[in-house]
């Protein structure tokens, strides 16, 4: 498509082609427009000499940059040959000197150790390649870790700062013209951000509205005892109805229409065993109060807890009373027995907490997957009635056949848990959650000890924020993130580099069906399946083009249509917005479920494996430098870093929970028990090797890192792609890394990923939270079981060197 922009510069780009018509009117000094032909040479000469005067300096200061980077590289290349014992000095046709390969190199020599000489990479891989990364990035006061993807992410949110703190251009053209749906959409998209950035109007209006939220919790849960009525023969049902099953009911729904999860995790999704149908399910909460249950093991960290719950209830109901409209029950709790009502908040969460599931059971499908109908899930818990949930949350004429209950051991406990906690401390818990989940909307005083603790957690500084624009970036992505992800595709994607990625994951499918047909372990017929189903992956590239398609600005605008942005009201947009997620996900119920749509937006930098989509998702976020680069540049780096990313998330398809679900992405028992045992036996090698490895615990005792079996099938599978594909097009050396064959420089793009430093409290969470491995492990754990990695670098045979793909 022609824009009117284009047409008018079409003359002046086909001017070679056009010796009849005139560069500018300028140039045309006769009355029919025509140039003699004479005349064209001084023309041009003259066009050319003013502009090389308009743009003299800017020339000049590019080509100094440039030819001082080049510079610089070539001294190092010269001064590595030297180290080797080459005396030649001259750069040889093998290297890359394009602007983008010096650029390129000069990133990955900021990386690698500075003494990397000394350093022996078999031993210490982690240090070799990144040790000049950790001294060139400390820790914000802010920052509980970071990583390469940190820092990529930093750099897109820095894009997306400039876009939207600048007023709207029609000069990006990269998926569609200019349009009105256009402008409209990136209003929106500012106007939260704006909303978000002005910190004065949102202190002025304080807690206020999250203290109506917190008095609409009163009036739902006005600290009746609703676990009483039932034993109550005489009471008319009209009465138990409106007091009694639904007075936990109602509130639970409220919460849960406000983005929420207190008591239970009530969502949607698809039915593990009937992938194209879509089912409500019902889990523990993901978060009962502190992190994981293992926190409340920790008196001193619990009693700090405590502290800061009382702290920030005191300071916000006093609030509440000053403005004449006092949460009336619950002020009179906590004014006249504070202690005794932070301790029976704590103690509830705690009991909450000791009754979910483990981290791991909680992702594992053998033990998740329990499908029930609502009379055996009242059967487990009478005090909720799950089908007035449903009937509230999902769309009229929907008629659940079926629920799937995460973990019906915990629904089993909280009746016991419910009885034994007075209504007054469940009131209590319900407004604590909401003041948890809402605080980060809210500008006040009295929430300072909260956050404050939520830094401790993490190691952060006590007192330090994120910078406000970063947090706003967050909050626009988390609300508005589709009509983000145009606008950052079109500043930093190109279909150059989705043709590029889709290409390399199509690579490592290849690869791994031929280690799936070399896989003697397994059964014929498993072989055979497992080769269909990598077949059978559907590979999503950098961004999505149906549900919504994000180059349709149209689309984008009716996709966001009820969701309601005003630039005075910070929280009323954060309202809006999860109220938005939530319809939106219930109104999936009752049709085929889309296959179509993603789970991450196109900015993120991150990727998955879906199993129950058998799907592999690359956003565009995760497709920049250094860990995918231009296809001009040698490919050994994009294989290494990208590749390798790839190639794990593809390995997650038969890994511990991908490998119960066969090709159309359904849960289902397609292995044969020779083949589970052959499986569990290997992986129980990787098991026991990252045990030994670990990360500080605050109580003293270390804690043990998971496996993680997909990053080793991952290597190898874009080792061997990039092999393949540096067959039929070599790439070449990089200036200044000579020292380093191709395939070293592969595994230094693999590490270059991982490079990275963490507070040791936050260390201690992510192992907490199975299966997240601290990054060190991601690099150390990987090279140990890569004979490539060994061969490349003439490390010594290293056992036990544990392999499944």
């Amino acid at each position: 498509m022609t824009s009117a922009r284009d047409s008018e510069q079409a003359p002046l780009l086909a001017d070679d082609a056009r010796d009849d018509e005139a560069d500018s009117v300028e140039d045309a000094p006769q009355a029919n427009g025509k140039v003699p032909k004479r005349e064209k040479p001084r023309i041009w000469l003259r066009k050319s000499w003013n502009w090389l005067l308009n743009n003299l300096m800017a020339t000049a200061i590019i080509l100094l940059l440039l030819g001082g980077l080049i510079a610089l590289l070539v001294y190092f290349a010269v001064a590595y040959n030297q180290d080797s014992g080459d005396s030649d000095p001259e750069v040889p046709d093998t290297v890359c000197l394009t602007p983008a390969c010096v650029i390129a190199a000069s990133r990955i020599l900021e990386n690698v150790s500075p003494r990397y000489h000394a350093i022996d990479p078999c031993h210490d891989f982690d240090q070799f390649v990144c040790e000049g990364w950790q001294e060139k990035h400390d820790l914000r006061a802010d920052q509980e870790g970071a990583f390469t993807g940190t820092i990529m992410a930093e750099d897109s949110q820095q894009i997306l700062r400039h876009l939207l703190e600048s007023p709207y251009s029609v000069d990006d053209y990269k998926m569609e013209i200019d349009s009105s749906a256009k402008r409209e959409i990136f209003k929106k998209l500012q106007t939260a951000y704006n909303a978000c950035m002005n910190e004065e109007v949102i202190k002025d209006i304080g807690s206020a509205p999250l203290l109506d939220i917190l008095r609409k919790v009163e009036e739902l849960f006005p600290a009746a005892r609703p676990d009483l009525f039932p034993l109550l023969k005489n009471m008319d049902q009209k009465d138990f109805i409106l007091k009694g099953e639904n007075q936990l009911s109602k509130t639970l729904t409220y919460l849960t229409s406000i983005g929420m999860d207190p008591l239970i995790s009530f969502y949607v999704t698809a039915d593990d065993k009937d992938p194209d149908v879509v089912v409500p399910f019902i889990a523990a909460p993901r978060r009962p109060g502190l992190p994981t249950k293992e926190y409340y093991k920790r008196p001193e960290l619990v009693a700090r807890y405590a502290k800061t719950i009382g702290q920030v209830l005191e300071a916000l109901l006093a609030e509440a009373k000053s403005d004449s409209r006092p949460l009336t029950r619950l002020w009179t709790q906590v004014s006249t027995k504070s202690a005794e009502l932070v301790e029976s908040i704590v103690l509830f969460e705690s009991r909450l907490a000791q009754a979910t599931p483990d981290e791991e059971d909680a992702g594992d499908v053998t033990k998740y997957y329990n499908p029930m109908n609502l009379d055996q899930i009242k059967g487990l818990l009478p005090q909720l009635s799950v089908q007035y949930l449903v009937s509230t949350l999902a769309p009229a004429d929907f008629k659940p056949a079926k629920l799937i209950v995460g973990s019906p051991s915990y629904l089993k406990a909280l009746p016991e848990i419910l009885r034994g906690t007075s209504a007054e401390a469940l009131q209590a818990y319900f407004v604590w959650k909401t003041v948890q989940a809402y605080a980060y909307s809210v500008e006040d005083d009295a929430l300072k000890p909260l956050k404050r603790f939520n830094n401790e957690l993490l190691g952060r500084d006590f007192d330090a924020p994120e910078e406000r624009w970063r947090t706003c970036i967050k909050v626009a992505d988390n609300g508005l993130g589709w009509i983000l992800s145009k606008f950052f595709v079109e500043k930093a994607f190109s279909d150059e580099a989705k043709h590029f990625g889709d290409q390399i994951v199509s690579d490592i499918k290849v690869q791994f069906i031929k280690t799936l047909r070399g896989a003697d372990w397994m059964s014929k017929d498993v072989r055979d399946l497992g080769i269909e189903k990598v077949h059978n992956i559907k590979q999503k590239i950098g961004y999505p083009t149906k549900s919504p398609d994000i180059r349709d600005s149209a689309a984008l605008e009716e996709y966001y249509a009820d969701v309601n942005i005003t630039s005075t009201a910070f929280f009323g947009n954060a309202l809006s917005i999860a109220k938005f997620t939530i319809e939106r996900e219930w109104s999936a119920l009752g049709k085929p479920r889309n296959r179509d749509e993603w789970g991450m937006t196109a900015d993120t930098v991150n990727a998955y494996y879906n199993p129950a989509g058998n799907e592999v998702v690359f956003p565009a976020g995760i497709m920049q430098a250094p860990v995918f680069y231009d296809p001009s540049i040698p490919q050994y780096l994009s294989y290494g870093a990208f590749g390798s990313l790839s190639g794990q998330k593809l390995s997650h398809a038969f890994d511990s929970m991908g490998r119960h679900y066969d090709e159309t992405g359904k849960f289902t028992d397609w292995w044969d028990n020779s083949t589970v045992e052959a499986f569990e036996h290997k992986a129980q090698c990787f098991i026991d090797q990252y045990h030994e490895l670990t990360v500080p615990n605050p109580n003293g005792e270390p804690l043990h890192v998971s496996e993680h079996i997909a990053d080793a099938g991952g290597v190898k599978a874009a080792f061997a792609a990039w092999k393949d594909a540096e067959g039929t097009e070599p790439g070449q050396l990089l200036p200044g890394l000579q020292n380093f064959t191709k395939e070293q420089m592969f595994f230094i793009s693999y590490a270059t990923w991982w490079c990275g430093k963490v507070r040791p409290e936050a260390a201690a969470n992510l192992v907490n939270r199975v299966p997240h491995v601290p990054t060190r492990a991601r690099i150390l754990g990987t090279m140990a079981n890569s004979p490539d990695f060994r061969k490349s670098f003439e490390c010594p045979v290293k056992e036990p060197t544990c392999e499944l793909w």
